[in-house]
């Protein structure tokens, strides 16, 4: 019944993670580094400081008692996690949206997934949740098969994409001509992939903090929030150095008093993306809690972030006008992520 739990909060948590921008869209004369900090603010700072103070007896006390080093590589990997995110959109506009994003995710996937087990064989004592336990039992290698069919999964979604791209030849496609290469994008967003990873990184150097969350009296399904606080300072401080940089570049501070903006409503759905971006961590912790940190649950979080963002797509219709073989195609690849989700579920349920 864990593992079933574990599926269904990395589920909500992967929907919350691919609706997100959505509210975004209603925000209006506004440019991006603008209404990406305001709703940075609540996601990175405001929501998870919230959270964890609702959910964490004596929060402050236990992060102000917990050893400097590990407070520090907490703060580091999340710094590092917020450098990916920069780095993904310059990946999406060497390669494309569809390309660029399956590229930059299949690696987050995978590095997200296998280096923490491969950590704890390499760099600490413990025998539950190494890379050579999964590989010696079954429920292990019944997991890594799922890791493997959802990077296949993701492979067709970006396949997909491609053929959408050149067959519907959008403004924004011809916008980018030379700008497309391959070998810059794939570069970019291999250390987008690989820096985006860092969050779960992060999780695993804060585990000290959710063991004493737990010892505190905290609910396990929430022990990771304390840890999702300090991760989340990290990435804070990448992306409001770099957006303040552009406003200044840019001569966008004003957006924030523009009386020519709806004020009240680009707030509003600032902070709405905001709180929606964070709830993906929030459930993604008590998933977390029924599955473990290993390579079950930052793989579930990913398929289900890709499933959600193409199920949008379709709803919006982004994929109208496109020939039965590419919708196929699209189809094809959510499919295959879904059962990579059932093979990782299953694989779990094992003990190994």
């Amino acid at each position: 019944m864990g593992a079933v739990l574990g599926v269904i909060f990395h589920a909500i948590g992967g929907f919350a993670s691919g609706s997100f921008y959505i509210p975004f869209k209603k925000v209006r004369n506004w440019a991006w580094e603008s209404f990406w900090i305001v709703g940075g603010l609540f996601s990175w700072m405001i929501v998870p400081f919230i959270a964890a103070w609702l959910t964490v007896p004596g929060l402050m006390a236990i992060i102000g008692s917990s050893p400097d080093e590990v407070v520090f590589w907490t703060y580091a990997m999340g710094f590092l996690w917020g450098i990916g995110g920069l780095t993904f959109g310059l990946g999406i506009r060497y390669l494309g949206v569809s390309l660029g994003q399956s590229v930059a995710l299949g690696f987050t996937s995978a590095f997200g997934a296998l280096l923490p087990p491969i950590y704890r064989d390499v760099f600490t004592t413990e025998t539950e949740g190494t890379f050579s336990a999964m590989l010696h039992h079954v429920g292990g290698r019944w997991v890594l098969a799922g890791v493997a069919v959802c990077l296949l999964g993701i492979y067709l979604c970006g396949k997909a994409g491609v053929r959408k791209e050149r067959e519907l030849d959008s403004p924004q496609h011809r916008r980018q001509g030379n700008e497309f290469s391959v070998r810059k994008g794939l570069v970019v967003a291999i250390v987008s992939g690989i820096l985006s990873a860092c969050f779960n990184y992060g999780i695993e150097a804060g585990k000290p903090l959710a063991q004493a969350a737990e010892l505190a009296g905290a609910n396990p399904l929430f022990r990771n929030n304390v840890s999702f606080v300090i991760i989340l300072w990290g990435g804070l401080t990448t992306n409001l150095i770099w957006c303040l940089m552009l406003n200044a570049r840019n001569r966008t501070f004003r957006d924030y008093v523009n009386p020519n903006a709806p004020l009240a409503r680009n707030y509003l759905f600032s902070a709405l993306a905001g709180t929606t971006w964070f709830l993906q961590f929030f459930f993604y912790g008590m998933g977390e809690s029924k599955l473990g940190n290993g390579a079950s649950s930052w793989i579930l979080h990913m398929a289900f972030i890709i499933l959600a963002s193409n199920l949008w797509g379709m709803a919006l219709k982004e994929w109208a006008g496109v020939s039965r073989k590419t919708f196929n195609t699209i189809l094809t690849g959510i499919v295959v992520i879904i059962l990579s989700v059932v093979i990782v579920g299953y694989g779990n349920s094992l003990t190994y």
